[in-house]
């Protein structure tokens, strides 16, 4: 029976698959929720969703969620925020649509054949947040032009990090930046690495992108703030929780985007036909009051620049 009309009959039962807490993913769920409206579905009326969210350093864990999800015969599985999410989906199952959204390049890890053409059962939406470092590394050297080292902080236990170190590092030398790569994989690992960053006198931080990281913006802002580190991130959430400055998609359009999709599935289309989505809309963030408490003067330029700007 097609979805369409067996959505008249009972919900639609799909699984989500993430890193963190529902309310730490508040802002991306409010999108995905919006898209799905957009292609028809609501949650609670035609759509019941069921959620498992892991640690990021517990990647068999989320294998173990990803089969609790499946035996619960969702029609669709959802993989959101980090490539270990939908690795860990698509080697769950071959057979249920999966439909991903996070920052790595989906051939590179494996989750599809091509782009456009993604050939197996999973689509989606990549930020391609990861290309962006070295935009990110820049407008960094603006705000902090003299200063010697910039630290990178990144998640060891990410498949992409060692293409984002090596990405970060090209971009660093081509401007005869020194850039000292440091690593954090949970919580006590992250306030060990901002002390660390200090003692080295590192003049800014560039955080990777990574889910794990995004649930720990508040830790990662505070800790940030308290070294008097300026800090750049990937999208606007770390600039609201007292970041000083980010840039990249926007991400509530982006999992808007996913929600559609996800519909489109639901629906009765193939992910196989369905080509991986990127973002449309790229966001340039900035903390004025951290960046006063950090007696940084942002360039006029750049302020003209910016989409959000916090005071």
């Amino acid at each position: 029976m097609p979805f369409a009309a067996h959505a008249q009959q009972k919900p639609i039962s799909i699984g989500l698959l993430g890193i963190g807490t529902a309310e730490s993913n508040a802002d991306s769920l409010s999108g995905f929720h919006k898209g799905l409206a957009e292609a028809g579905f609501v949650d609670g009326r035609n759509l019941s969703i069921d959620m498992r969210w892991a640690k990021a350093n517990d990647p068999a864990r989320l294998g173990t969620l990803a089969s609790e999800l499946i035996g619960r015969r969702v029609a669709a599985l959802i993989a959101t925020g980090s490539a270990l999410v939908a690795q860990a989906a698509k080697a769950a199952t071959s057979n249920i649509p999966i439909l991903f959204a996070n920052g790595s390049d989906p051939v590179k890890v494996g989750l599809v054949a091509s782009m456009n053409r993604p050939g197996g059962n999973a689509t989606g939406v990549t930020f391609f947040t990861s290309t962006l470092g070295p935009k990110r590394l820049e407008l960094l050297r603006e705000l902090v032009p003299h200063t010697a080292t910039i630290a990178f902080l990144v998640n060891p236990t990410n498949p992409v990090t060692s293409g984002d170190v090596a990405d970060m590092e090209n971009a660093a030398r081509s401007v005869n930046q020194r850039l000292v790569v440091v690593g954090a994989k949970d919580e006590p690992e992250i306030d060990n690495v901002f002390a660390a960053i200090a003692a080295q006198q590192a003049g800014a931080v560039l955080v990777n992108v990574d889910a794990f990281f995004n649930s720990r913006r508040q830790q990662i802002a505070a800790l940030a703030s308290r070294y008097k580190i300026p800090s750049s991130y990937n999208n606007s959430q770390y600039v609201k929780a007292g970041g000083l400055i980010s840039y990249g998609d926007d991400r509530i359009d982006s999992y808007r985007q996913l929600g559609v999709y996800t519909g489109r599935i639901l629906r009765g289309e193939k992910p196989a036909d369905l080509p991986v989505m990127q973002p449309t809309k790229f966001s340039l963030a900035i903390n004025l009051k951290t960046a006063k408490a950090l007696g940084l003067a942002v360039p006029p330029l750049m302020l003209t620049r910016a989409d959000e700007v916090i005071e």
